[in-house]
């Protein structure tokens, strides 16, 4: 009976019967449905890589594994060379293999996971930049020596913006600082640390730029190496120093920055002068100024002294007194010696102007002089007459030689015929044979011919 009762529920029209195939397949349906996307991460193995451009591989980590596939279409987009032992992030979609009936992930998105990523994402964006001239030396902006108004790019809660405004109050207490509050991580950090150096810039009212952030992993200083913030201070026309972490840590901040400090108080540092070294500096030279000016009035009191001396010996009252003496004197001198030898002077004068126009060489100089430009004259006609006389007979012998020569004759279209071999001179039809060669000498040049008839001439 109890068989009787298990073939009759065995064939009851109520129960269900399923294939392998419609099992698998309606397990897919309900594990895909169940799960949105996902992100796991995982250790690869068993990577493989068939000739269909798909990529197969298993995630596991210390106590569990699941069989993992990513299709060409996505595979070609991966970044990275994915290998086995690779720790890594995917954002998958869970499935069934219905042929096998095998629980596996279908891989759309893979990342290397935790520090690796974040540093090959790094160096990446470097390279890129640095090929874009965003790190070049040339663009890079001079501190200003004596900044008023320092600007302040950081948290307003950390650690960093505390230790600047030491550091200022400490070198350069009258120094204004302006506080420029951002989140320097977390999610939007970046974009938001870009957005206010834009706005120091419109605002303008900053002599530098200090972008600070504490110490921390390579995840909490993320938001200095996003390529929105290098871009921004690339682009800010003011002097923006870079104090970023500590003095191992590196950014992209700081390769795009004017300048580097290593840490936040080293920036502060670097962009304000030591107040004390001033202090001294100008105690120094106030010293040195006053006794220069010491020095320099006692020279100036002491050549005032010898100059009053010499002053009160030449004042020219004195001198004039002594003048106006000394002019009486040679008043009187003078008007003896007028009236007494005026007279004789003059008859001298007279006598001595006389003999001197007898023997002036004046008038032998007035003679010689004019004999000297007659006789140039003359030389002068004879040469040029002699001359020409000399180039009218040069001129006659020139075009007589001329006429007479062979080449005056050759230049009126005739020429002088030899024969070739022996060079002799033909001067006669009966010199020349049928076939022999002559040799004709024209004005420009020579001929060579060959005699083909003679024919002689008879004179009238």
């Amino acid at each position: 009976m109890a068989s009787t009762q298990g073939t009759l529920e065995f064939e009851s029209p109520q129960r269900r019967i399923l294939t392998v195939s419609q099992l698998n397949r309606e397990a897919r349906v309900l594990i895909e449905g169940g799960f949105p996307l996902i992100w796991v991460e995982g250790e690869i193995s068993n990577l493989s890589r068939p000739a269909s451009g798909h990529v197969y591989f298993s995630l596991k980590d210390a106590a569990a594994q699941v069989r993992c596939a990513m299709f060409r279409a996505r595979a070609g987009l991966l970044r990275f060379q994915a290998n086995d032992g690779l720790q890594v992030l995917v954002r998958a979609r869970v499935s069934l293999y219905e042929t096998r009936g095998d629980f596996q992930l279908i891989v759309e998105h893979m990342e290397e996971a935790g520090h690796g990523a974040l540093q090959r994402a790094f160096e990446e964006l470097k390279l890129k930049l640095a090929k874009q001239g965003l790190f070049d030396a040339a663009h890079k902006k001079p501190l200003p020596a004596v900044p008023r108004t320092i600007g302040v790019i950081t948290s307003p809660s950390g650690a960093a913006i505390r230790d600047i405004l030491s550091v200022i109050r400490r070198r350069y207490a009258s120094a204004r600082v302006i506080l420029y509050p951002v989140p320097v991580q977390g999610a939007g950090a970046a974009a938001q640390i870009a957005a206010m150096i834009r706005t120091t810039t419109v605002r303008a009212e900053c002599d530098v730029l200090i972008l600070a952030r504490g110490g921390g992993s390579l995840e909490d200083l993320w938001a200095f190496n996003e390529e929105i913030v290098a871009r921004a201070i690339y682009d800010c026309p003011l002097p923006l120093i870079s104090g970023v972490g500590h003095e191992i840590d590196f950014t992209i901040a700081d390769f795009v920055a004017d300048a580097r400090a290593p840490t936040p108080t080293g920036a502060a540092e670097l962009v304000t002068p030591d107040s004390a070294d001033w202090l001294r500096t100008l105690a120094d030279t106030r010293t040195r100024i006053v006794n220069l000016l010491s020095g320099r009035i006692a020279d100036l009191r002491e050549r005032c002294v010898w100059c009053s001396e010499r002053l009160q010996q030449l004042h020219p009252s004195r001198m004039l007194r002594e003048r106006a003496q000394r002019l009486d004197e040679l008043d009187l001198r003078l008007r003896q010696s007028l009236r007494g030898g005026l007279h004789a002077r003059q008859t001298l004068l007279a006598s001595l102007r006389a003999r001197l126009q007898q023997h002036s060489p004046a008038q032998a100089i007035t003679l010689l002089r004019n004999r000297s430009e007659s006789l140039a004259q003359r030389l002068h006609f004879a040469t040029r007459n002699c001359l020409a006389g000399l180039r009218s007979r040069l001129e006659l012998a020139g075009r007589a030689l001329h006429a007479v020569s062979p080449l005056a004759t050759l230049e009126r279209g005739y020429a002088i015929v030899s024969d070739a071999a022996s060079g002799a001179v033909i001067t006669s039809v009966s010199q020349a044979q049928t076939g022999q060669m002559l040799d004709a000498r024209l004005v420009d040049g020579r001929l060579s011919a060959k005699v083909h008839n003679v024919t002689k001439e008879t004179k009238p």
